[in-house]
């Protein structure tokens, strides 16, 4: 991070948001005692957990914004949110504000923000000075006033509406390696979902990945519903944990104002290994793969947030993005959020070698509430193309070197007759917009189309 950006979060943290932020002051200062790696310790009585300090530098950004992570007998151990050049031995540190509320409304629409609400795209006046205000704490809803999912929310994607249908107020994970579709997916699914609101965290990205998003996945068309905040990826843990929290504050805003609401984080992942990285740093000792107790604590809280709201307000939906690292899909993350969310969309590198996008397998990839939301037909439909596909994948090894014999196995034998049908009902442009009535009378067309010329050819 360069020292103008840090300054300008500097000052936006300390100006902008101290006169509208809860301010929970105390009157002590305190002194730094000792620095390791991005750690800070210092002496800072009546102090607690979350709270924002500034610690006094020499250089030009003058302040560094840090937050009150944990304790280590008499003294605090302090995250700074920006750089650490700069701090000494004895540098003075000044409780601030603690900054768990942030400004909300439909100002936010067609925005581009950090973690702090401040205008990644210059605009200066963006908070209005009458808003309101959300936690990015909240609680989640008591289970037994949530709303179950009763209807179901397009997002644009055949293979997703036809085959994998999405509830209003589910959240499913968007498993993937590097490279296989995932922000393309997203940004098709962020310009033609049914939501009323798109809530959108780029967390943890490359920073040219971030404009590229905006300009070419995402849209002016898709912009103009949607609130997007960005994180970079060498930007400070805490900034992408709390970006996180931000994102979900932001939907569950809109969601108090009756919107169907649709998150789409890309990617949890790096809100785990950011997670990690605080956990280490503080002395938590590592589990699997490195990931910390805090980890798998932070997850059910997070996701958990998100999901069937009280009856009056809109559901939030979601998706996040899991970066199976290795194309490994049991990588502890996934397997966390596997177990969490409602479902999965899994995407292969083998698909995405072969040009097959959006690289979907949809014989590994599950809805868990589509049975309660689709039709009868659209079921039976659906788990036919499933079964043929799933027969074609196992077979395809003996198919491709020769060994089948046609009419061994009439099951097969359909696939195989069927596969061109199949793979163009599952591939789509980034142009092209799906509906879920549009997806269903594809599923009809392509099997009538099938048993007409089985009945054809009986007859024959």
């Amino acid at each position: 991070m360069n020292d103008a950006t840090t300054t300008t979060t500097s000052n936006a943290l300390r100006q902008g948001f101290k006169a509208r932020m809860s301010s929970i002051r105390w009157n002590p200062r305190g002194k730094v005692t000792d620095v390791v790696g991005t750690i800070v310790e210092a002496s800072l009585p009546a102090s607690q957990l979350g709270s924002l300090v500034e610690i006094a530098v020499d250089g030009p950004q003058q302040r560094v914004l840090a937050e009150v992570v944990s304790f280590r007998k008499e003294h605090v151990i302090l995250l700074p949110y920006t750089d650490v050049t700069g701090i000494r031995p004895g540098a003075l540190v000044t409780p601030q504000s603690m900054l768990d509320k942030i400004p909300v409304g439909n100002f936010l629409l067609g925005q581009v923000v950090d973690p702090f609400i401040n205008s990644l795209t210059g605009n200066k006046n963006l908070v209005p000075e009458k808003c309101d205000f959300s936690s990015i704490d909240m609680p989640a809803p008591n289970p037994m006033e949530r709303s179950r999912i009763t209807r179901s929310l397009g997002l644009g994607i055949r293979a997703l509406d036809g085959l994998l249908t999405f509830g209003d107020g589910q959240r499913m994970g968007i498993m993937a390696g590097a490279g296989v579709g995932k922000s393309v997916l997203l940004g098709m699914i962020a310009r033609d979902t049914d939501a009323d609101v798109n809530v959108i965290g780029l967390i943890g990205e490359r920073g040219r990945e971030v404009r590229e998003f905006l300009e070419r996945d995402l849209g002016p068309e898709g912009l103009k519903k949607s609130v997007v905040v960005a994180v970079t990826g060498d930007q400070s843990p805490l900034m992408k944990v709390r970006a996180a929290k931000v994102v979900t504050s932001i939907a569950e805003h809109f969601s108090r104002c009756g919107k169907r609401v649709l998150i789409m984080m890309d990617s949890l992942t790096r809100v785990a290994m950011a997670q990690r990285e605080i956990g280490l740093a503080i002395g938590e000792a590592p589990t699997t793969k490195g990931y910390t107790p805090s980890v798998f604590a932070l997850l059910p809280r997070l996701l958990e947030r998100s999901g069937p709201q009280m009856p009056g307000r809109g559901n939030i939906s979601a998706l996040y993005s899991v970066l199976a690292e290795g194309d490994d899909l049991n990588d502890p993350i996934a397997d966390s959020a596997r177990s969490i969310l409602d479902g999965q969309i899994n995407l292969t590198r083998a698909l995405a070698a072969k040009g097959h996008y959006p690289a979907i397998d949809v014989t590994t990839s599950i809805s868990r509430v589509m049975s309660d939301i689709a039709t009868q037909e659209h079921l039976r439909l659906a788990n036919r193309m499933k079964s043929l596909l799933g027969t074609y994948n196992e077979n395809f090894d003996l198919v491709q070197i020769g060994a089948y014999q046609p009419g061994a196995n009439p099951k097969l034998d359909e696939a195989l007759a069927m596969m061109p049908l199949l793979e163009r009902y599952l591939m789509q442009s980034t142009s092209d917009r799906s509906t879920i009535d549009s997806a269903v009378l594809g599923l009809r067309q392509i099997f009538a189309a099938r048993d007409m010329a089985q009945k054809q050819q009986a007859a024959s």
